[in-house]
């Protein structure tokens, strides 16, 4: 039996596959800027062979790591230098999560909460004195902007002005909104409604959605990520099971649920996951079959610099999203050099690491400078709250700016 624990240990993230060559150092955001942080290759897999030995090996250092897999990509050996990190964590971290996290990672409970009041938080969390105090008491850094609230919530607004008509489409899909369309943007979740009805689409909400649990996972409570987790996938299978696949619209949603409920939660999800895509990877494989047509307005002209959200890379998706972007006749495209901007979702929020955050996306910013697009397109909604405070350019998820350049008439012609 001790032997079987052993050979289970030993292959979890393939780390017995490193070859020490440090290339995952080298593409380290994290190891860029913070010459102490012990770097993927020695806090992952060397550090795996000791903690497999003595727990009193791990080392809370590990909480700099951004887990955003970017060593990961760049592995030629396919060792899962990210999870085995965060695995440690979960395993053997002994930091109790703080009002701080627990606040930061309760993203439902926080969006709920606020949206009601959304007119007045929006601008009292932007005041001065109230940074200060979050700053001071909760540790939030002050130079940190919060994103707005909206007063009427994604899922509200579906069933008040969508949901009667979906089921008029002879095709169907299920939404998971996610936390940021649902409380901060429903114009995202609006968009994905407008192009998936234009294109004979009907679009419908699971059954009960919960957050996806990437900052649950992040601020130390697995627990309550592995619960929120099931939840979700009851809710996803009772969507397949109805012939539905599920389609998303956030990247490190898709890709928690996808690739960090298996191997970090421990969550069965082998019968969901293929189910499981980003919009842009939905209509991009509908239009490469023949199936669907997208028409656009002769009127939209857009110069558009599109930023690989780091998750996007590690699911290899960013060709999806590039490509339906190249295909509007107005958009003037740039492809940004692939680079981490640093937020990783509430990561860039705490004082500690803000400046580390901020060092990191620093090359980005000037490269979004020089550029000088209209706006930015991403399909991380964190990516765009980092970006658009630290260069001052409007960041628009794909979805919404295929949605603003469709011609939405003329696209019912063509799928009818």
């Amino acid at each position: 039996m001790a032997n079987e624990t052993q050979v289970q240990s030993l292959s979890a993230n393939n780390f017995e596959q490193c070859l020490k060559c440090s290339i995952c150092t080298v593409y380290c955001p994290v190891s860029a800027v913070t010459p102490s942080y012990p770097g993927p290759k020695q806090a992952g897999p060397d550090g795996e062979r000791y903690r497999l030995k003595n727990k009193e090996f791990f080392n809370e250092a590990l909480k700099l790591c951004l887990n955003c897999k970017r060593c990961e990509v760049a592995c030629p050996s396919n060792v899962h230098i990210g999870d085995i990190i965060q695995a440690a964590r979960i395993k053997y971290s002994t930091h109790s999560p703080s009002l701080r996290d627990r606040m930061l990672a309760n993203t439902d409970f926080v969006g709920t909460m606020a949206s009601p009041f959304a007119p007045i938080a929006n601008p009292v969390l932007k005041l001065k004195p109230v940074k200060a105090i979050l700053h001071g008491v909760m540790a939030i850094d002050k130079h940190r902007t919060f994103p707005d609230y909206s007063r009427v919530k994604f899922e509200s607004w579906f069933k008040k002005h969508a949901q009667a008509s979906q089921d008029q489409y002879a095709k169907h899909v299920s939404y998971f909104h996610g936390c940021y369309a649902n409380y901060n943007y429903p114009k995202l979740g609006q968009d994905l409604v407008k192009v998936l009805n234009a294109v004979g689409y009907g679009v419908h909400l699971l059954e009960k959605e919960k957050c996806c649990g990437v900052a649950l996972i992040a601020n130390g409570m697995p627990n309550q990520a592995r619960r929120q987790g099931e939840v979700n996938m009851r809710s996803m299978r009772k969507a397949i099971a109805q012939g539905h696949p599920i389609v998303t619209t956030s990247s490190t949603c898709t890709f928690t649920m996808r690739d960090e409920y298996e191997h970090l939660l421990g969550i069965d999800n082998h019968d969901v996951r293929d189910s499981i895509s980003l919009a842009t990877r939905f209509l991009y494989q509908l239009i490469e079959r023949g199936e669907i047509q997208l028409a656009f307005r002769d009127d939209y002209h857009k110069r558009v610099a599109y930023h690989s959200a780091c998750h996007m890379e590690r699911m290899g998706w960013v060709p999806f999203s590039t490509r339906l972007l190249r295909m509007i006749p107005g958009v003037d495209f740039v492809m940004l050099d692939s680079q981490c901007c640093g937020i990783s979702g509430t990561y860039g929020f705490k004082k500690e690491n803000y400046e580390r955050s901020q060092a990191i996306g620093s090359t980005l910013f000037q490269n979004i400078a020089e550029e000088n697009p209209d706006c930015v397109a991403t399909d991380c909604e964190t990516c765009k709250w980092q970006i658009e405070m630290s260069t001052g350019v409007p960041v628009e998820n794909p979805i919404s700016i295929i949605a603003d350049a469709l011609d939405v008439e003329e696209t019912k012609k063509l799928n009818c």
